[in-house]
């Protein structure tokens, strides 16, 4: 009977505990769901924190730099020559150094073709050579014969005008005959005659000498041909060089004008290579010259670099067809390892820019603007002229910009007013505090009045201008800057 009032009181006093529980439960819910109703009414205010982006930021500093274009090119020998056989025969000896890439010196007897019918020709030609100088013996004899002949006439027609002279003188005396005159004059007219034949005779002398050297200038002409037949049976190098494409084999047969090699001069190169006409236009002087600028050819060789220098000497005489630009020439000196048809990269000096600045290709966007560091690390935007690009960098002129900082990898978080946390690279510091200038009322009042009409300046950069102006607190940069935008 005790255990079961124990029991029954036991259960009770658990019942009032858990009732309890409940209600402290149900107390805690309604509790929270006030305080979230009060919280939800209650407006949310939250400090609102800048946030600063860090970015990689170079200095301007105008200098003269000279550009370099980069273009590619193929080697070409300036001096080749082809061997070609001048006369057909059998080819009876070949020099050791014909071979593919085989090195010669100028005047190396190469290839000796068979001589024989060369040099019988070379005989013949001699032998009528002699004939026809014996031949001119024999007719300049005759014409001293001939003119002695004359002179012997001469003489005795002047005997026998002196004879008649005197059967005259004698006849006038009355001592003479006149049969006596007439023989004389017969004699005289003899005489005459003789003189006559011999003239003919000498004349035919002179034409026969005439007739024997056109003979013997026909014979020394063969000679000289046959000796040149002799001289194309051997060919030999006309230069230094080396040989390609050989096409020859002992004991073969050669056509004439066949050709049997090709000799280049290794050490004479040029290379060739297009530009566009923009790049074009920039090589040429006042008067539309090519300035002849300075030009590297190198090429990489397992690893190794070759280069050689050079000038560019000419231009194509067309474009050609399918090709735009301009086909340039480049005569290269001292080119050790380059050989005809190798593919180089070609690097062109041009004239030097003055006053320009080289910076990362990221930095200037499509419109040519760049972000200028700022008061208070802020950003700005401002205008540069893009020159020229070269791999990852532009070379730009920047006007009023010397000294200032610019960012050197634009992202789409950075703009105009955002404030950034400057890297400098290693070993450059920050750009010393700006010089403030003094200004008097009527130059700032100037300033003032140009600020405050400026449609086209941000209002937050026009508020800060303003507020340096009034507390003359004002950088010698930020005046050179509103007086240049003023002047213009």
């Amino acid at each position: 009977m005790i255990f079961v009032r124990f029991l029954r009181r036991c259960l009770t006093g658990l019942l009032l505990i858990a009732v309890t529980f409940g209600l402290m439960a149900y107390a805690g819910s309604m509790v929270w769901g006030a305080l979230e109703a009060r919280w939800a009414e209650e407006p949310s205010q939250r400090p609102q924190r800048e946030r600063v982006f860090a970015a990689n930021v170079v200095v301007i500093e105008p200098e003269t730099i000279r550009p370099v274009l980069t273009t590619f090119g193929e080697l070409r020998a300036r001096r080749t020559l082809e061997l070609r056989a001048a006369t057909a025969g059998a080819i009876m000896w070949i020099s050791e150094q014909v071979e593919e890439g085989g090195q010669v010196k100028a005047g190396d007897v190469l290839v000796r073709l068979n001589p024989v019918e060369a040099q019988s020709a070379q005989d013949t030609a001699g032998a009528d050579l002699a004939e026809a100088e014996a031949d001119l013996r024999d007719a300049e004899r005759l014409l001293l014969l001939s003119r002695d002949e004359i002179t012997g006439a001469k003489d005795q027609a002047r005997l026998r005008a002196n004879a008649l002279a005197r059967q005259q003188d004698l006849l006038e005396r009355g001592v003479g005959s006149t049969a006596a005159v007439e023989i004389a004059e017969l004699a005289l007219a003899t005489a005459n005659g003789a003189i006559l034949s011999s003239r003919q005779a000498e004349a035919s002398a002179e034409a026969r000498i005439d007739q024997a050297k056109t003979t013997l200038d026909r014979r020394r002409i063969a000679l000289a041909d046959a000796k040149r037949g002799v001289a194309d049976t051997e060919i030999a190098a006309e230069f230094d060089g080396v040989l390609s494409e050989v096409a020859m084999i002992p004991g073969g047969r050669v056509s004439s004008g066949e050709a049997l090699a090709r000799l280049v001069d290794p050490d004479a190169l040029e290379v060739a290579f297009r530009v566009s006409t923009p790049q074009y236009t920039r090589l040429l002087n006042e008067t539309g010259d090519l300035i002849g600028a300075d030009v590297i050819a190198s090429i990489d060789i397992l690893g190794v670099d070759l280069e050689a220098r050079g000038i560019i000497s000419r231009e194509s005489a067309n474009v050609g067809d399918g090709q735009t630009g301009r086909l340039l020439f480049a005569r290269l000196d001292n080119t050790p390892g380059f050989r005809p048809g190798d593919f180089v990269s070609i690097r062109i000096e041009e004239p030097p820019l003055e006053n320009v600045t080289r910076l990362p290709a990221f930095a200037v966007d499509a419109a040519g603007t760049v972000l200028v560091l700022g008061e208070e690390d802020r950003l700005e935007v401002a205008n540069v002229t893009v020159l020229r690009r070269e791999g990852d960098d532009v070379i730009v002129r920047a006007r009023n910009l010397r000294g200032r900082e610019v960012v050197a990898e634009r992202t789409p978080l950075l703009g105009a007013g955002i404030r950034i946390g400057p890297i400098r690279p290693e070993g450059q510091e920050a750009p010393a505090e700006p010089e403030l200038l003094a200004l008097d009322p009527d130059r700032r009042a100037r300033l003032v009045a140009f600020v405050e009409g400026n449609q086209f300046m941000p209002d937050e950069a026009k508020t800060r201008v303003l507020s340096a102006l009034k507390e003359d607190r004002v950088p010698a940069q930020m005046v050179e800057r509103i007086e240049s935008r003023m002047g213009g």
